[in-house]
């Protein structure tokens, strides 16, 4: 029964209880009108305990009718909740009847509630005993007594406390063979109020075609191991755990001469015994009898045969078989007797040979001691070679900065006397001199860079970027110098990604773009883009006169120039060798005399990357520095010189400091640069960058500062790109520090 109809019979039975209340106080009040009428003769109290038990009876009355009322209601709902719990009791047994497999369900006691027709199909003895409430151990003690499972038959009362064991565990599913030869598959589990729903399946064909699928794989297993063993050169035959004789090959019936039906010839252990020692005289050791559990190991002896000698091999199964092989070595044994002699003639041969080598080695030896005393010579050589080349870079590279330092100072001087009004004389000997502090600056810092180069100071940053966004920078740097020689320039390029070192390949093509304007007398210089494979070729071609191919390779070398007329210091073509050979690219070059000539270089495809905030170019506004405060912070006086007489030509107010202390003495009055430039070497191991950020500090602002410095080396560049610090290296070019300043300040 339902909680809902539970609930229906509760409410009826509290309903008939009221009503018999009702009835009774009905009954004591009339008792007691009627009583009341025989003891008082007063009419009005007789007349007012009729008004007053007439408005009670009322009263009760319409109590007894809602009573009513409610009953019947209770009684209607009732009926329909009987009613449905009866549909869906039927519908739930149509349900379960209409299932294939076997359903029962027992409760939290263990009994049984409800099952199917299909689930008597694989117990019909039981069917007649069947009923709703027996316990499930009554069911699986029936079963057993009529042998219906198939353990049952043999021990019935443990197949019963095995399968008692299995339904209280009620896990899943396992398997039951019947009596009839049917396979049954039980999935029992517990339910949510403890009871135990149980679902039987007939796995009968399931079982069947696994049997089937075995016996296949079996005899596929046979196939295969037969074909095994016909493929080998020894003959193999295999004995069972009883002696006889369950697999051979044909090479036993070639070797041991068995004709064509080796199974009548050897049908047991016993033959084989009898045929190698009879029918083949084999002499045997004890390697055909037969091993007993107690060897594990594999037996394999010699055996000679008359004139013949057999190799056989004899091992156990895991079955407890034998499998015996047998090898016709007579021939290898033949033939290692004859190796044998012919080894022995070969060691008289060696003794005599060695007698004769023993002096030849000892003037090899003498000849060796020479050769190794040439040869240390050759190593000593090498090592000073090379340690003159790294003295040779060591100094280029520590040079430099005393170098650049008062080339630096000329190129200011220089540009601050161009900016002055002078005689036209005058301006053109300043014009020529500035040329050669030009010619001289782009020589120190090409051999400045081969020296790095050589060093290893320079490692690539490999990038993926658009060559086209590089070529258009070139284009724009080199167009007025090819419209200055009276050339053509034309970029000829997609928007093509590459992967490579971005400021190398830039020089690297600076170099072959510079090459071509500067050795073409007329005509065009073009550069193009062409994808090839997977890769990106970039070849820069001019119409001048051609290169001879017997002068291809020397241009690649230090100071080799073709046209000694041209302004070229000859190490353009071996900066772009070095760079290349760092990065691995191939460089290409086709010329001929009267031809023109094509340089190219072989770049990796790249892959398209996502802009950056700040990528871009950014045009400076045009700001005036007319009394600009500049601090110039540099420890060399002919450098304060001349950025005083450059800036002071601009317009600006320049205040010179050695270091930080003398630029705090300056500014004791409490003002402010609006600029700091700052050499990066100072007086007893100073920074420029230690300096700016003192005088940040001692400002309490973040002043705007440029660091100038001769050191190229790639420490330096990341350090101050990582404070956000711009960097100019010497000798500084006015126009260059022009335009940052006029960016840089507010």
């Amino acid at each position: 029964m339902s909680e809902a109809q539970r609930l229906d019979v509760s409410e009826n039975e509290a309903l008939r209880e009221e009503l018999r209340k009702l009835r009774r106080i009905n009954a004591a009040l009339m008792d007691r009108v009627e009583r009341s009428s025989d003891m008082s003769a007063n009419a009005f109290s007789m007349f007012e305990t009729a008004i007053s038990l007439e408005a009670m009876v009322r009263e009760r009355t319409s109590q007894l009718e809602d009573a009513l009322g409610q009953l019947a209601k209770a009684n209607s709902d009732l009926a329909a909740a009987h009613e449905s719990a009866d549909a869906a009791q039927i519908r739930l047994r149509d349900a379960i009847e209409s299932i294939n497999e076997g359903f029962v369900l027992f409760d939290a006691d263990d009994r049984l509630v409800l099952f199917n027709e299909a689930y008597l199909g694989f117990w019909p003895e039981l069917s007649p005993h069947m009923r709703e409430g027996m316990e499930f151990s009554e069911i699986a003690q029936l079963a057993a007594k009529h042998e219906r499972p198939l353990g049952a038959v043999v021990a019935p009362d443990r197949w019963v406390s095995e399968r008692l064991v299995r339904h209280g565990v009620a896990d899943g599913g396992h398997v039951q063979a019947l009596s009839d030869g049917r396979w049954v598959q039980i999935n029992e589990l517990r339910t949510s109020e403890g009871g135990i729903v149980g679902i039987y399946t007939d796995i009968t064909e399931v079982k069947a075609e696994d049997a089937r699928a075995r016996a296949l794989e079996l005899a596929e297993r046979n196939l295969i191991l037969q074909s095994t063993l016909d493929t080998l050169s020894e003959g193999v035959c295999m004995f069972d755990s009883t002696g006889r004789l369950s697999a051979w090959n044909g090479a036993l019936s070639h070797l041991l001469g068995l004709g064509e039906d080796p199974a009548r010839a050897l049908a047991c252990h016993g033959d084989l015994l009898d045929w190698c020692r009879q029918g083949l005289g084999m002499e045997d050791h004890g390697c055909l009898d037969w091993q007993d559990a107690g060897h594990i190991s594999p037996v394999s002896q010699l055996c000679p045969a008359g004139e013949r000698r057999f190799e056989i091999r004899s091992t156990r199964t895991g079955q407890g078989g034998l499998v015996f092989s047998f090898t016709d070595v007579t021939d290898m044994l033949t033939a290692q007797a004859a190796l044998r002699e012919t080894a022995e003639t070969l060691e008289r041969r060696v003794s005599e040979r060695t007698a004769e080598l023993l002096s030849v080695n000892a003037r090899l030896g003498q000849e060796v001691a020479e050769r190794r005393t040439i040869e240390a010579a050759l190593t000593q050589a090498k090592i000073a070679a090379e340690k003159a080349n790294l003295s040779k870079t060591s100094f280029l590279a520590a040079a430099s900065h005393d170098l650049l330092q008062p080339l630096n100072a000329a190129c200011l001087f220089v540009a601050a006397l161009g900016d002055k009004r002078l005689a036209l004389p005058t301006r053109a000997l300043v014009s020529q001199t500035a040329t050669a502090l030009e010619s001289v600056e782009d020589l120190l810092e090409a051999l400045l860079e081969i020296s790095r180069l050589d060093a290893g100071a320079i490692q690539p940053e490999i990038s993926h970027f658009r060559i086209d966004q590089l070529l258009q920078t070139l284009n724009v740097e080199f167009t007025p110098s090819a419209r200055a020689a009276g050339l053509q320039l034309r970029m000829e390029t997609d928007p093509l990604w590459v992967e490579s070192d971005l400021r190398l390949l830039r020089r690297i093509l600076q170099n072959f773009i510079s090459n071509a304007i500067r050795y073409t007398a007329s005509g065009s210089v073009r550069v193009t883009c062409a994808v090839e494979g997977d890769a990106v070729r970039v070849a820069v071609i001019d119409t001048g006169r051609g290169i001879d191919s017997s002068q291809q390779e020397m241009i690649f070398e230090e100071f080799r120039r073709l046209d000694t007329r041209s302004q070229g210091k000859g190490l353009g073509l071996a900066i772009v060798r070095r760079a290349a050979d760092m990065l691995g690219h191939k460089i290409w070059l086709h010329s001929a005399p009267g031809e023109g000539s094509t340089f190219a270089i072989t770049l990796p495809l790249g892959r398209p990357v996502a802009a950056s905030e700040g990528d871009g170019v950014t045009t400076p506004r045009d700001r005036s520095m007319q009394g600009r405060r500049v601090l110039v912070v540099d420890n060399e006086r002919q450098i304060q010189s001349g950025m005083r007489t450059l800036l002071g030509g601009w317009g600006c107010d320049v205040v010179v400091a050695g270091d930080y202390g003398e630029a705090v003495r300056l500014f004791a009055d409490g003002e402010r640069p609006d600029i700091i430039l700052a050499d990066y070497h100072l007086n007893d191991g100073e920074t420029g960058d230690r300096a700016i950020a003192q005088l940040q500090a001692y400002f309490g602002a973040p002043i705007p500062a440029v660091m100038i410095s001769a050191d190229r080396g790639e420490g330096l560049k990341v350090q101050l790109a990582a404070s956000g610090t711009p960097l100019l290296n010497k000798p500084v070019k006015p126009a260059q520090l022009r335009a940052l300043l006029r960016t840089m300040l507010p």
